[in-house]
């Protein structure tokens, strides 16, 4: 394989070729990432100044929301600031930055939901030993491995593409650099690029994805022998996890398990993983939570005391 970069910048063909389209799309989108942003913020910043909210899940919530910022800003802005502008190109470089941060905070958001799940597991099925087994320690090195995880995952994924030729064109079909677009526009066979791809990315959605509905489902059972009061409380801590999964991992399997294919309604698809569900997880979390509002309650109030004074 040549090395042949005759392509210094690609162009983005966006979400829509209508002007008023776009306009809307821009106020939409801008309102999105700005609640993204403040969102996940609130929770991070309620976690870490909140003495009730201590325990692992709570240190993973925050985790969690400070990598959905850092996703949804490898994508979100430059989507719109291009929703505004005539001419939607990034550099050769620029597109191989944004693949790389994208596959990296996507990688360690799954490894994250993933320990999430074991927390729960461990809290309701073995709780006389959740504080020995979920201590400090432990929980530092299982968010230090997501991240790792997240590195090596990417790191992989852009070996796969850095030295493919792109010789020309130079249009993507798309509002960011992913991988099944970028592939179209090399020239070059990348068949055994593509099954790797699925390899890495699909196989790794999808096998996750198995490991958190089936230790959800282990949980569930779990909780048949406990009271109502207990069951309710855990369902309803269990169901933001799960739904979270659900959006954050349907969208990701449907794109990068398809060898060899992109589709029209892959980029309405890319926006769930990208945008929808980083604004979503901090409305499904705080308002599902009773101690999370509690906690967020007297976050406010401590801020207007010290407005006052």
């Amino acid at each position: 394989m040549t090395n042949i970069h005759n392509v210094t910048e690609f162009i983005f063909l966006g979400l829509s070729p209508n002007q008023e389209v776009q306009r809307v799309c821009f106020l939409i989108f801008l309102f999105l990432y700005t609640a993204i942003v403040l969102g996940n913020f609130l929770i991070v910043l309620t976690v870490t100044t909140s003495r009730s909210l201590g325990s692992p899940m709570y240190f993973f919530l925050s985790c969690l929301s400070f990598v959905e910022i850092c996703y949804s800003s490898t994508t979100a802005p430059k989507l719109i600031s291009d929703l505004l502008a005539e001419r939607k190109a990034m550099s050769w470089w620029g597109c191989m930055a944004q693949l790389f941060f994208l596959h990296f905070f996507g990688g360690t958001e799954i490894f994250l939901l993933t320990v999430m799940a074991y927390d729960r597991y461990v809290a309701i099925c073995k709780p006389l030993s959740y504080a020995t087994v979920m201590n400090r320690q432990v929980c530092a090195v299982l968010v230090g491995t997501a991240w790792v995880g997240g590195f090596v995952h990417s790191f992989a994924q852009i070996l796969l593409v850095f030295h493919l030729p792109f010789c020309g064109p130079n249009v993507i079909n798309h509002y960011f650099c992913d991988l099944l677009p970028l592939l179209k526009l090399a020239c070059f066979d990348t068949f055994l690029i593509d099954l790797l791809i699925v390899a890495n990315g699909g196989t790794l959605s999808v096998v996750s994805f198995g490991v958190l509905l089936a230790s959800y489902m282990v949980i569930l059972l779990h909780l048949r022998t406990q009271s109502s009061e207990g069951r309710r409380k855990a369902l309803s801590t269990c169901g933001s996890h799960v739904t979270v999964v659900i959006l954050f991992f349907g969208p990701c399997i449907f794109i990068y398990l398809r060898p060899s294919t992109t589709l029209p309604i892959d980029k309405v698809v890319a926006v769930f993983y990208t945008v929808i569900t980083p604004f979503l997880n901090p409305v499904i979390y705080s308002l599902r939570n009773a101690e999370m509002k509690k906690a967020m309650k007297r976050l406010w109030i401590r801020t207007l005391r010290l407005n006052e004074k």
